[in-house]
Formats: C-alpha cells, structure tokens, sequence
C-alpha cells in the first residue's frame, strides 16, 4: 500500500462557530502541481476519517496549502477536523483534480475590449475563488475580477480585504440578519434576477450577464449550483468542461460530503 502523505498543521483561524481556515506544510511531492480552482482530499491521519474533497484555497506556488471548512458537529470528518490546532499533522493528498479552473472558460469568444470573469459563491464555495483571484493569471485574460459571496451571516463573509487588494472586485451579501456596511442582503441568484446586482456593482445599464463580455464560474451547494447552471443554460450558455472551453463552468465532482 502506498505511504499516505501527512502535513502538518501551522495556522487555525475560527471564524465563526461553523466556519474555519487552517493553513498546513507542502513537504509532499506532487507529481503535477495544482492549478487554481482544483481540490485534494483530505483526512485525519491513521485513517481516523474518511477523506474528503476540499478546494485549495493558496496558489501553486506557495510552500505552503490553505483550506476553508464548516464545522458539522456529527460529521465524519469534520466533527475532528474542527478540533485541529498548531502541530497536528493531517493526511493530505498529492493529487489535485477539478474542472472549476481558467482553462475551461473560451476567452477567444469574447468581443468586448474590457472582460469580466466572475465568480459566484455562496459559503465554504469561496475556497477555489481565492485561489484565482489571488493568481496573476486570472487579470491576463479580463479586465475585472469580480467575487460575489452569499452567506447566512456576516462574519461568514471573510477575506474580502485581500481580495481587493489582489485587484478583485467584491460584492457580499447575508440572507439570515442585518448587512453590516458594504453588504447586500438577500440570495445572489435573486440580485442577477432583478438586475440589482448589477445596478449595487455600479455598472450602469446593464441588467443581464453578457455573453460576449462575461465568463462565469460558479460553486456553492448543490441546489445553488443547479440553480445558476439552468438560468445560464436558458440563455444559451454552454457549460465548459476538461474536454472543451465554454461561457461558464462549475465543479460537478465535487460533492459536499463531510
């Protein structure tokens, strides 16, 4: 049997009772690094857990991996993950996949001089977009940047500042109580269906994504993705995916199972 690779654990943040980062070494080789947007598995070690898909939330060249997690009190995984301080050591593996990754969109589509790529999320759905965001590759090919992100609550909605000080453009919005400063309130797929979303991002006349400007990547839970996925597929968008490019792409092997 092959030797299960085990990192060790060098930063814990708890964000909330249900939401927490956690940062491990890199010491594993990988045959072939990640690409923005890709996940691994991960597990506690000895095999106490089964291991679980999770998004890698750093860049393919840092020493380093970063993840976001819930916390689910009964969870196979996740109900000892939460737990996990400086010095723990998990398993982690060596191999990431995913579809929801740059290659997967067709910029040689658009005929417009300022693109835009966004990415919607709602909770834990932020994880890959840190990745891209964070990448340098993301702004070679648009214009703007752009990370809308749904949660229940407001200190949910993390990271924000380093977002835009890597050039992205933020929207945040909270279904569940009173949006602090700067935050929306309601579900995003409501927002795109009025417009609202994007009158509140300022981009004056404009009620509707546009097929010749936008690229869309989307991760949530799965009836979130569902949804978005039908209003897109409605209007003609094509789903892009390993085998060939399209107007939006999602990750349909990733199954929250924690």
């Amino acid at each position: 049997m092959k030797p299960r690779n085990l990192e060790t654990v060098l930063e814990v943040k708890h964000f909330t009772e249900d939401l927490f980062w956690f940062k491990t070494t890199r010491n594993g080789e990988w045959k072939k690094n990640f690409r923005p947007g890709e996940f691994n598995m991960i597990g506690m070690p000895g095999g106490e857990s089964p291991l679980r898909a999770y998004s890698i939330c750093s860049l393919p060249e840092d020493n380093f991996l970063e993840f976001l997690s819930i916390k689910v009190p009964d969870g196979p995984l996740t109900s000892k993950l939460q737990h996990i301080k400086v010095g723990d050591e998990l398993e982690v593996t060596t191999r990431a996949v995913g579809t929801l990754v740059l290659p997967n969109l067709d910029v040689y589509e658009l005929k417009h001089p300022k693109p835009r790529l966004w990415c919607i999320s709602t909770g834990t759905g932020l994880a890959p977009f840190l990745s891209i965001a964070r990448h340098e590759e993301a702004y070679k090919y648009y214009d703007q940047v752009i990370v809308t992100h749904t949660c229940r609550r407001n200190d949910e909605l993390v990271f924000r500042s380093e977002l835009e000080s890597n050039k992205a453009v933020v929207w945040q919005s909270v279904t569940r109580e009173e949006p602090r400063e700067g935050v929306s309130t309601g579900r995003v797929t409501d927002k795109i269906r009025s417009g609202d979303l994007f009158s509140e991002l300022h981009y004056e006349g404009e009620l509707d994504f546009n097929i010749e400007r936008d690229r869309i990547m989307i991760c949530g839970g799965p009836s979130f993705n569902i949804e978005i996925r039908d209003m897109l597929e409605a209007k003609g968008w094509i789903h892009g995916t390993n085998r060939a490019p399209g107007h939006y792409c999602q990750e349909r092997a990733f199954v929250e199972s924690l």
